[in-house]
């Protein structure tokens, strides 16, 4: 990748759009070798944008879903005590005894997505996604701070493995709650709105090839618009990617018709998102017949 122009360039052959605004964070992670903290509302294409950028690479993909309670050992590496446990029954079978040393070795030695980063050959880096970082409690962020600074993972019964080719790495965060600044310090950092009209339209228009141009426009525009609304969730493009399809697969043209109320579930998560969706798509539906009406007269 030459430039963030490239950067756009090739994600946009694997049906991802950017902005120039995200497409220099991605080259400069690339080219820098430093991880990327990409933030925003759900929705808006952060882990798509690992994805993507990964098959712009043909390279490899490994993620890292963080939750609540993730520990080092899902996280990063863990031994295999099953086959610790067999290898002791066999060799006291055979009259022999095994000591620390052959136990923890390399051949007991499980990897978990960090550490199969970290090790992975090469030579084209694998880009690892660390998937909603704000979800794993603060201690975890504790634990990536050696591989985000160093691209490196210490196992004490082993010693640090760096890797010779380092991972891009992106981490997401949806800000449920803040970041420690030692993170954010090691990171690059983009943060992703929603994007403009023209640019939604054709995000779904790629992603739901069988709907109308009429359909994706108002769709795409009413799900802009709602969004500035008092919602629990405003709908980000994944539910107005669901919306158009769901519509598409009704044979709806456009946002009218009892059908399109039917299928607002797919933008609104909540009992009080639906009845102020649903009234903002009254007000649109009865905004489009008084046009419509007016064009005839």
């Amino acid at each position: 990748m030459k430039d963030a122009p490239d950067v756009a360039r090739r994600l946009d052959a694997v049906d991802y759009l950017t902005d120039d605004g995200l497409a220099m964070a991605l080259f400069l992670a690339v080219r820098l070798g430093k991880p990327l903290l990409l933030e925003g509302e759900p929705g808006v294409g952060k882990t798509a944008a690992a994805k993507a950028l990964a098959r712009a690479l043909d390279t490899t993909f490994i993620r890292l879903q963080c939750y609540e309670g993730l520990t080092a050992g899902e996280a990063l590496y863990e031994w295999n005590y099953q086959r610790q446990l067999l290898a002791i029954r066999l060799a006291e079978a055979q009259g022999s005894r095994l000591t620390d040393g052959d136990l923890f070795s390399a051949e007991f030695l499980q990897e978990r997505p960090i550490l199969r980063a970290v090790r992975h050959p090469g030579p084209v880096p694998p880009v690892l996604l660390i998937d909603e970082i704000d979800r794993a409690d603060d201690e975890f962020e504790a634990l990536l701070f050696e591989f985000l600074g160093e691209a490196g993972v210490t196992v004490p019964e082993l010693g640090t493995f760096t890797a010779h080719t380092p991972p891009i790495v992106v981490l997401t965060s949806n800000r449920s709650r803040e970041l420690h600044d030692a993170l954010r310090r090691r990171c690059l950092y983009h943060w992703i709105e929603f994007p403009a009209p023209q640019r939604a339209a054709e995000i779904v228009r790629r992603a739901v090839p069988t709907a109308g141009e009429p359909l994706i426009r108002t769709a795409t525009e009413f799900v802009g618009a709602v969004r500035g609304r008092e919602l629990d969730k405003a709908p980000g493009m994944a539910e107005a990617i669901d919306w158009v399809a769901a519509l598409s697969v009704l044979g709806a043209t456009d946002l009218a018709g009892d059908d399109v109320l039917q299928t607002i579930g797919t933008i609104a998560k909540t009992p009080d998102d639906r009845v102020t969706v649903a009234a903002a798509l009254g007000t649109h539906q009865g905004s489009a017949l008084g046009t419509h009406q007016e064009s005839q007269s």
